[in-house]
């Protein structure tokens, strides 16, 4: 494609952060400390988590690039970004969360498939650049329009990213035409992230930001837009990231008996310590993350330290010195919340957290219950293991 090129190898990678904790090298799938993902609100691109299915594309002449508005629409059309610029700028701060999150404490109860994740394939960004909704008026689709005129009910993204899982095609993915063209859904063709350009590994240079849906939904460095009646028939939409139960193995599976999956479900996890941690005697302060998909926001964050005999309520925030209410315009709909707690620990505790969202959603207590063989929305109770002793702290 004019102005940006998928290397077929691995030789023109970008620099990364040298704390990031690597799960695979190539493609280069990381993801940052706990004590890192917690360090801001907004979570600094250098920690965000790196997820990629092939060699990052290499952009040689940005003035080249377009995308391609094609498929069951009248007119199609080509956009630089230039005409991207033009459209209003929007900025959405909404978190980013790999499917595979926590996937590696899944894989402790039975084994699955996938990219080993602990609890950081997560993060929180404040994304600039065109509502899809526009850019969708562009070619007569209006808002809220859940089939247009010549039949379609989907928004496939292209990407210029080859990947094994397509033969060597491109990643790809949809949402419905209802949510795409839905400006209160807030989807964006992103090309800013936390103020500055996107960055290669991040999209650079436009990508799609979907709010409150898995992070494989967002597609990076887009290719073309296309309105088709179904949706997309890529790998990533029909034989991975569907929810099967614990009874569903490798022998039995029938992907086309599973939707794909869209809102991630609520999610919490403890980020100020360790699986297993060392700890000095006295109170500690207890820290990490809650999120829904779907725009609901965290009504309670529950901690106990007693592996879930009691709990006491965490304090739940957003931004200093503003008050955080799940449901109000002052907070980020779209955003994880980070909650902390300060609590005495007996000689040796299990400390549990786990969410509620405004829709009184609840994270399930074990992984067993939830275990399912691609290792997918890990959202079980989280679960620690301290104990007092000499600590550096």
């Amino acid at each position: 494609m004019p102005g940006i090129k998928g290397p077929s190898d691995y030789s023109l990678e970008p620099p990364r952060h040298p704390r990031l904790k690597i799960n695979a090298k190539e493609p280069f799938n990381a993801e940052p400390t706990r004590s890192d993902l917690i360090t801001s609100y907004v979570t600094p691109v250098e920690f965000f988590y790196k997820r990629n299915h092939g060699p990052i594309p290499v952009v040689d002449d940005i003035e080249r690039y377009s995308v391609s508005l094609c498929g069951l629409i009248n007119n199609s059309k080509e956009l630089f970004m230039k005409d991207i610029w033009k459209l209003p700028k929007y900025t959405v701060t909404a978190t980013l969360q790999c499917a595979g999150n926590r996937r590696t404490a899944m894989s402790k109860s039975r084994t699955v498939k996938g990219v080993g994740w602990d609890i950081a394939a997560i993060g929180n960004a404040v994304w600039g650049g065109a509502k899809l909704a526009d850019v969708l008026e562009l070619v007569g689709i209006p808002y809220l329009t859940s089939i247009s005129q010549s039949g379609g009910k989907h928004v496939e993204f292209v990407s210029i990213d080859k990947c094994k899982e397509e033969n060597g095609g491109p990643y790809k993915a949809s949402i419905p035409l209802s949510q795409a063209t839905n400006p209160e859904a807030d989807v964006l063709l992103a090309y800013e992230m936390n103020g500055e350009p996107l960055n290669r590994d991040h999209g650079y240079p436009l990508r799609v930001v979907v709010p409150g849906v898995i992070g494989a939904r967002s597609v990076k460095w887009l290719e073309s837009i296309n309105i088709i009646a179904d949706e997309c028939q890529g790998f990533f939409m029909q034989k991975d990231y569907k929810m099967f139960p614990p009874t569903v193995n490798w022998d039995n599976i029938n992907w086309s008996t599973r939707r794909s999956q869209m809102d991630f479900p609520v999610q919490s996890a403890i980020c100020s310590l360790e699986d297993v941690s060392v700890v000095k005697h006295g109170k500690i302060t207890i820290k990490g993350y809650a999120v829904s998909g779907g725009g609901r926001g965290i009504e309670r964050v529950d901690l106990s330290v007693d592996g879930g005999k009691t709990w006491v309520e965490a304090n739940r925030y957003q931004k200093t010195g503003i008050p955080y209410i799940a449901d109000d315009s002052s907070s980020d709909r779209w955003a994880w919340v980070f909650f902390e707690a300060e609590a005495n620990i007996p000689q040796r505790a299990e400390i549990v957290a786990k969410a509620v969202d405004i829709s009184a959603n609840v994270q399930p207590e074990s992984i067993d219950s939830i275990w399912n063989l691609r290792g997918i929305l890990n959202t079980s109770w989280h679960r620690v293991q301290v104990r007092v002793g000499q600590a550096n702290l």
